[in-house]
């Protein structure tokens, strides 16, 4: 079992595009500039994000695909509210922690997304992609839907709905042939524990 795995993950990398490679690093680069509360997360963001949407859609991976459309979405929408400023250079929005009426938002937000992802890709998984995963795409999607848009908002609890979508996302795409993108995720994973503990350090000294 082990040798075979082992054996997949080699053939992948062996596989894997320049683009992917490209698609990778900026997307590193972007997560350790969210960490910082750097605006530069938006622009090497999107470099990723428009990659991952033809990589998405080629592998079946549809709700990733959307994922990644959103992803392009908001980090315009996060680019232009991180830069906002009040009359005394004061940026407008600052690093907080969810109340309890933001963890229902959040909630609620991630649940019409999963459900509405989890209907749409079973019907194209029976009659257009047998090859989706709809539990696990919609779950990977749908918390990464919550986590980019609580992140434009500077939620520290951005973080947790990132560590669900990199631990669903690790497996979906090794199991998709896409494993350099898998390992992605290993690293998304751990600067996520990070991200955490800085921002939740930058609220406590604010």
């Amino acid at each position: 079992m082990i040798e075979t795995v082992w054996q997949q993950f080699l053939t992948g990398m062996q596989q894997t595009t320049w683009y992917e490679y490209v698609a990778v690093v900026s997307g590193i680069v972007s997560v350790w500039y969210s960490r910082k509360e750097n605006i530069l997360v938006y622009p090497t963001g999107l470099a990723s994000t428009i990659i991952y949407i033809y990589l998405s859609y080629k592998y079946h991976l549809l709700g990733e695909a959307a994922v990644n459309i959103y992803y392009t979405v908001m980090s315009l929408y996060g680019w232009w509210l991180w830069a906002l400023k009040d009359n005394a250079q004061h940026h407008l929005v600052s690093i907080s922690f969810s109340n309890r009426r933001w963890w229902v938002y959040q909630l609620l937000f991630f649940a019409a997304f999963y459900v509405t992802l989890f209907v749409c890709l079973t019907f194209l998984k029976n009659g257009f992609y047998p090859g989706a995963i709809p539990w696990a795409d919609a779950l990977a999607a749908g918390s990464a839907f919550t986590g980019m848009w609580l992140m434009a908002k500077k939620k520290v609890e951005s973080w947790y709905w990132w560590l669900v979508t990199n631990i669903t996302s690790i497996p979906l795409y090794f199991v998709k042939g896409l494993v350099f993108t898998s390992v992605y995720y290993a690293v998304l994973l751990v600067m996520a524990f990070f991200g955490l503990a800085e921002w939740k350090k930058r609220v406590k000294l604010r």
